[in-house]
């Protein structure tokens, strides 16, 4: 590492399950033809939580409600110095505006079941997409009041 102070990426993404299938977006990125789950950069001055309900409905065109927390991963990208701390949400997705347009990049969401996105792996934008769901399936959830803003 330089000498630059280093600073994270700091993300939110959502792990949304639905009758057995999990809501992904599928995106472009620089490495081509993506699946993520719908996932972002925390804003200025904005709340973990609210990052992770912004994401969602921009990326996939459903309102979010976090309910627990799955898992704070950090992952390097390999040969880089970029990484990134992400908080992964797990909770309901209630009200689906159809004609929102996505964000840019977002080709569009899938439901996909743990099979059909373990299938999909080379296709994964970071390990973390698969990691999530497998912390999800084994059960791991953490309360949302272990995270505070100071005032």
């Amino acid at each position: 590492m330089t000498d630059a102070v280093w600073k994270p990426h700091v993300t939110v993404a959502a792990v949304v399950e639905r009758d057995g299938h999990f809501l992904l977006v599928e995106e472009h990125t620089d490495e081509g033809v993506r699946i993520n789950q719908p996932a972002g950069h925390l804003d200025p001055g904005e709340s973990l939580l609210a990052a992770a309900v912004r994401e969602t409905l921009e990326e996939t065109a459903w309102h979010f409600e976090p309910d627990a927390l799955v898992g704070i991963y950090r992952w390097q990208i390999p040969g880089q110095e970029r990484s990134y701390l992400r908080f992964a949400f797990t909770g309901t997705v209630r009200q689906h505006e159809a004609a929102r347009a996505l964000d840019a990049g977002i080709l569009r969401t899938l439901w996909l079941s743990p099979a059909q996105l373990r299938a999909a792996a080379p296709r994964h934008r970071s390990p973390l997409v698969q990691r999530c769901v497998d912390d999800w399936l084994s059960g791991r959830r953490f309360p949302l009041n272990l995270l505070r803003d100071a005032p």
